[in-house]
Formats: structure tokens, sequence, C-alpha cells
């Protein structure tokens, strides 16, 4: 699959990974330097899993609107036959290869909010996840949106905050502290390890920066802070619950790092994954092959095994997808689709009221037809959290009026 220029060459990822300090340590901690001293966190009554579709997903490949006829007319090769699709209703269906969620799905437990996305169309990649993460258009604060959402309250834990990853997000950017990890098992302090049989390395650290004045020494305090309190996520087992199984790519692996969090009760109240790919100009496929028969595949196959994982503790856990924008309805001469505007979003778990939601605006069949938006993608994820967590609209959104869409108890 061919990605764009800009999407490999400016992402986050390209722009940002030389900025980690080699052997400083195996994770990034926080988006500032604001000293926190806590001996122990507090439970999460609410957690948000935020899974990012890097790329910009396809939506109308992954809900198909079967019902009308230009999605079929603009694409002769890339469509999927009413016939193939799973949940059908009058007018949706979901992918084929979304059907290890079929059991969410059937329990009333999975939501697909179609035709959203931004008020104003943006076709850069870059530009798009950030005015998306920031979610305050107009600000110059650059301030994300759940770093507002994790700054409610006075409690000040990096783990409030937690990034599977490489690199934090825009939306964790802000005063309050996060912490991004690529893994569960990469979070420790380099050199202490086990030649390190004397504690040297954490306490030569604490000696150089438990008094250092200045933001630098209240970072360091913080990260190491953060470290300590994080034990209890590493004590967790690594063999997933229930008998729930991972794909064996880089979603599986964070899915199941974001489960051994919430079981490890560090006090997390977001967690936020990227999956990457879904930037398919060439070769998006159809259901005998492609990118997007893959991919869809990896986010079902994920969550499905994510919810599994977490038994019981399900039940706080509410999952929402992202993309930066959607595609064109018309396939292209490479098998693939180019950047457009609407998209569907998913919501999955606690608080979920299952079903297709959104007011559908109609596909046009010419070259530069685009999925019109009719809902804000911040209606979406307002709903979310002032329906999971004791936060208004005012404090993640500024300056934003949400339309009420229905699909969270």
């Amino acid at each position: 699959m061919d990605e764009c220029t800009e999407y490999t060459g400016l992402s986050r990822r390209g722009l940002f990974r030389g900025l980690a300090v080699a052997g400083a340590s195996t994770a990034f901690f926080g988006t500032t330097f604001t000293q926190t001293s806590y001996a122990a966190t507090r439970s999460a009554p609410s957690v948000l899993v935020v899974v990012s579709l890097r790329g910009a997903a396809d939506g109308l490949s992954l809900v198909v609107p079967h019902a009308d006829p230009a999605y079929y007319a603009a694409r002769p090769r890339l469509s999927i036959a009413k016939p193939q699709l799973l949940a059908v209703d009058s007018f949706f269906g979901l992918h084929p290869s979304l059907q290890p969620l079929l059991p969410l799905w059937n329990a009333g437990k999975m939501a697909a909010i179609h035709a959203t996305g931004m008020p104003v169309v943006n076709r850069s990649h870059f530009a798009a996840m950030e005015e998306v993460e920031d979610a305050d258009p107009g600000s110059s604060a650059r301030v994300g949106w759940l770093n507002r959402l994790i700054g409610r309250d006075t409690y000040a834990n990096p783990l409030q905050a937690v990034q599977i990853g490489e690199i934090p997000i825009t939306a964790t950017y802000g005063p309050e502290p996060s912490f991004t990890a690529s893994s569960v098992d990469a979070v420790h302090i380099a050199g202490h390890d086990q030649w390190d049989t004397t504690n040297g390395r954490p306490r030569s650290l604490h000696t150089l920066w438990d008094a250092a004045p200045g933001p630098l020494g209240k970072g360091a305090r913080s990260a190491l802070a953060a470290v300590a309190d994080f034990a209890p996520v590493q004590a967790t087992s690594a063999t997933p619950a229930n008998g729930a199984s991972y794909p064996k790519d880089d979603l599986g692996e964070a899915l199941a790092s974001a489960a051994r969090t919430i079981k490890g009760d560090v006090g997390a109240d977001v967690i936020a994954v990227d999956h990457g790919g879904w930037d398919m100009h060439t070769n998006l496929g159809d259901l005998t092959w492609g990118a997007m028969l893959q991919n869809a595949g990896s986010l079902a196959g994920g969550l499905a095994a994510f919810f599994a994982d977490l038994g019981a503790l399900a039940d706080k856990v509410t999952v929402v997808t992202i993309s930066e924008f959607g595609r064109r309805v018309k396939e292209n001469a490479n098998w693939g689709l180019d950047h457009g505007y609407g998209n569907v979003m998913f919501a999955l778990g606690a608080g979920v009221k299952g079903g297709y939601y959104g007011t559908w605006p109609g596909l046009h069949n010419s070259l530069d037809a685009d999925l019109q938006v009719t809902t804000d993608y911040r209606s979406v994820l307002s709903e979310i959290v002032t329906k999971r967590f004791d936060v208004s609209t005012a404090t993640v959104f500024p300056h934003f009026a949400p339309e009420p869409i229905g699909f969270m108890a």
C-alpha cells in the first residue's frame, strides 16, 4: 500500500522521532515539567480509550451505506455487496472483517456514528491531526482536548493520561502531565537492570534531581515517581485473561498494554492508542485482498480481544475511534481512494447504546465528491466525556455547542 508523501514524511512520528534522547529512558514522560508528589494513585471510575486510525480511514468501507446507489456507482471494484455485510439494517452494514465485534454489536455495546468530521475541510494529514486533537479551532493555546479532560480536577498524576506508543499525541499536550511508553515492559529507568544489584542507578538519579531547581528538576522528579507508580501495571500477568487472543501486530500489542494498565489500577482516566496504515491511496482492495481487509480485521480482532481480556473491568471502559478525515467517494485508478472529508466514528463499551447514528447527507458519483459532514466530531466526543466523566462540554471543548446524538446512556 502506497501512502502519500505528506503522511510518510511529515507525520507526527516522523517529525518528533528525533526528539527522544537515546539511552535516557525507554519512556518519554509528560508534556510539561510539572512536579507531582504522590505516594499512591487513585482508581479511575471511568476509563476512556481513544484509538486513532492514522492516515485517514475510509468510513464508507467500514460502515457501508448499501441503500445509497451512488456508493456502488462510484466504486465498481471497491464496493461491498449488501449480502456480504454484517449487522445490516435498512441503510447500513458493517465491513465483513469487523466480524469479531459482532458480539458487542449484538449486545448493544457498539455504535457507529456516520458522516462525522471537522466543521471545515482539511485534507492535510499533519494539520488535520493537530486540529482534531486540539479540538479548539482558532486558539493558539496548544492544549489538547484530552489534556483539558484530565485537567478538570486537582489530581495531577502523569498516569492519569497514558499513551501507548512512541510519542505523546497532540491531544495530551498541555499543562497537565501525562505519560508515554512504547509498552508496559518498556517502562524502567535506563541502567537499572539485573546488574544494578545495589539499586545504584535510581539512588544516583534521586541524588542528582531531588533538590534540583527549575522545570528540569521538576520534570525529572515527576518521571521517577511515575516509573515507581507504574509498578502495579508491570505486576499484572502478560497473559491475556478469559481466553483473549490479540492480533500479533502493533495494535494488538498496544491494546494488550492498555488492558494491563487498566488492570493495574494506577488511576488512568485516559489511554490513547494509535493504529497506522489507513492512508490507502492504492491497493485498498476488496474482500479477497488488500489493505482494508487487513486493517479492519486487525482493528476488530484487537478490540474484541481487549474487551474479553478485561472481563468485568470492561464495565467501566469506553472506547472511541477517530481519524483525521475520510476518503473520497469515488475510487481511483489504483484500487484506492484519495483524501476526503466525512468519516465514521465507533463507540464501544460502557455507557454505549448500540446501533447506527448520524444524519445521512447522500453521496454523489463524481471525481471530487466527498461524504459531507453532518455531525461535528466534537459532538461525539462531548457526549462520551459528559456522560462518563464529571465534566462540562465547555471545559473540554471551548466555544463549542454540541448536538445531541443519543448513542450514550
